[in-house]
């Protein structure tokens, strides 16, 4: 079964060499690219055209890897990629990933593209607790991603819940704490939004800086034994190699820089390492397997050829780099200064607006009140007139009836000489008709004094109806109405703004200030690590009190323990780098 299966194989592989081209996958952080190649292309050959794809120059930092049995290697540039142990299935899949890290990613990272491979990268090692990262420190690093991605904040844009279906935290953090996934959400958000007035690179390279402080960041571990035959850790990383014990990854027990190391080989399992002491002994481990020695060296020669790189003048292709890219944030800077201008301009012309808007319908109003006013006086009055009418015609009308009650009373008074009874009958209707008479009379006279008041409310209802009338021609005249068709020269000289206002001519003087910008960030340099020391501090602070003790993990116990102890990833291995070399091979040889 096994010889059927091997001779399958070799068939597969020598089909593959006598067809003309073959096809491969390129797995990025971002997507798949395919290519078909020739047979005879090198590894170089094949990696160069990925570059040339992504646009990328600063090569040095990547690689094509790829898995082999249950571990991984990366394709040598100077041999046929057929050649190599390859998978055999097409198309062959390679990953393009970062080989080696930066000491700094600030000062080494000059490609936008290359920060941003870079910030996939490391994004996705800390989702996938491949490098262990604090509960404060993932918050504060979530919160830049989601700048990245989203921009400002905006609260009228991102709403709660904006984030529900993002993988922003490690599943170790989030159970780690009794938080619903809305408070995580809130604590991100409120990052999120001290974060406002970056662009999407400088929020990334904000993300890297806190990440490359991460005691794993960069570290590649491989399991190996001592000459007593303990089980250690070995790191590979941009500073050295470094001893762990097995169930402590964040804290090195000894570590060697790549200045103090001469020479590297192995032989089949054992790999031997000279110092640059020639006292010092020489100290050797054993891997599990020789293809893991082989990925150990790679990875050792490569480090530590960039090590010694970074240390001397950068190459003429680097300085042109360098020099396009401050040319290239320097061009951003003054766009993004323009563009900030024209927004300010913007904002102030909208809120011009808004106010005369805001003016106008506050005359309208006024308007519209003293319209309802007049309205209401010239009922009053038309009422009032109505009313002093019905009150004169009522006065007329007791008028009539007094003289006819005098008329009547006259003819009582010539009747009465009948008779002596009918005299005194009369002098009784007599004595009654005047006192209706005599009631009617004030009944008429008050109807004429109300009559008479009536006219005066009258006249006092016109002239208020004149008032308002005054007042509202008064309004009428000081409105002014803006139209959205109005022309620009009909707006206010003070939130008026044309082309020459919004224009702006890239001098150096400019280059000047920003030049002098540059060297004030690198002053608040000290300052800025303070103040991310204290958001973490404050962050963690926030969450404590929700902490579930049972749930962490060992490297959560160290991480803590180094931390109170005021431990960090460079103070150890500056303290662990002050012993002389021969004292750490005498310890890595006595664990």
């Amino acid at each position: 079964m096994a010889s059927t299966f091997a001779a399958k194989m070799g068939f597969n592989s020598l089909m593959r060499k006598q067809a003309k081209t073959f096809n491969v996958r390129i797995s990025t952080m971002e997507s798949d690219l395919e290519f078909s190649c020739e047979v005879k292309w090198k590894g170089k050959d094949l990696f160069d055209l990925v570059c040339r794809t992504l646009g990328l120059r600063e090569t040095w930092f990547f690689g094509l890897r790829y898995n082999i049995k249950d571990t991984v290697a990366w394709l040598k540039m100077d041999k046929k990629v057929l050649d190599q142990e390859v998978p055999k299935e097409e198309p062959i899949t390679f990953h393009f990933l970062a080989k080696f890290y930066p000491e700094n990613a600030e000062e080494e990272l000059v490609q936008d593209i290359t920060q941003h491979l870079f910030f996939l990268q490391v994004k996705k090692k800390i989702l996938d607790e491949e490098i262990h990262c604090p509960p404060e420190a993932s918050v504060l690093l979530a919160s830049y991603a989601v700048h990245a991605e989203y921009g400002d904040y905006d609260p009228a844009v991102h709403k709660p819940g904006f984030l529900a279906e993002e993988e922003l935290l490690p599943k170790r953090v989030i159970n780690l704490y009794q938080m619903t996934p809305e408070m995580w959400e809130e604590r991100i958000t409120a990052c999120y939004a001290e974060h406002r007035g970056r662009t999407r690179d400088e929020a990334e390279m904000e993300y890297l800086k806190i990440a490359q402080d991460l005691d794993m960041y960069g570290v590649n571990y491989f399991l190996i034994r001592n000459k007593k035959g303990t089980d250690l850790l070995l790191g590979v990383d941009a500073l050295g190699l470094h001893i762990y014990e097995p169930d402590n990854k964040l804290t090195p027990k000894c570590s060697f820089p790549w200045n103090e190391i001469r020479n590297i080989s192995y032989s089949d399992k054992e790999f031997t390492i000279k110092p640059l002491d020639k006292k010092a002994n020489v100290f050797k481990f054993n891997s599990s397997r020789l293809r893991v020695n082989k990925l150990i060296l790679q990875l050792c020669i490569g480090n530590h050829d960039l090590f010694m790189r970074r240390r001397r003048v950068d190459s003429l292709e680097v300085q042109q780099m360098k020099a396009q890219a401050r040319e290239e944030r320097a061009r951003k800077q003054v766009e993004r200064q323009r563009l900030q201008r024209e927004k300010q301009l913007r904002e102030e012309a909208e809120r011009a607006r808004d106010e005369l808007k805001r003016r106008l319908i506050q005359l309208q109003d006024e308007a519209h009140m003293a319209n309802e006013a007049l309205l209401r006086s010239e009922q009053t009055a038309d009422l009032l007139a109505e009313k002093a009418q019905i009150a004169e015609e009522e006065a007329k009308l007791l008028a009539q009836k007094a003289a006819e009650a005098e008329t009547e009373m006259q003819r009582i008074k010539v009747t009465a000489i009948r008779g002596q009874e009918e005299r005194r009958l009369m002098e009784q209707k007599m004595l009654e008709a005047k006192m209706v008479a005599l009631k009617m009379a004030e009944e008429s006279e008050r109807r004429a004094k109300e009559a008479e008041q009536l006219k005066q409310d009258l006249l006092e209802a016109r002239d208020s109806e004149r008032r308002a009338k005054n007042k509202l021609l008064e309004i009428t005249s000081k409105a002014v109405y803006v139209s959205p068709g109005l022309a620009p020269d009909s707006m206010p000289q003070d939130v008026s703004f044309s082309r020459e206002n919004l224009s702006f001519d890239f001098k150096d003087t400019d280059m000047k200030r920003l030049s002098m910008e540059i060297e004030k960030e690198k002053v608040e340099y000290m300052e800025k690590s303070k103040h991310l020391q204290e958001q973490l501090n404050e962050l963690k602070t926030e969450i404590e009190s929700l902490k579930l003790k049972e749930r962490e993990t060992s490297l959560d116990i160290i991480h803590n323990q180094n931390t109170e102890q005021g431990t960090s990833k460079h103070s150890n291995f500056k303290k662990l780098t002050l012993q002389s070399t021969k004292s750490r091979v005498a310890f890595f040889e006595e664990l």
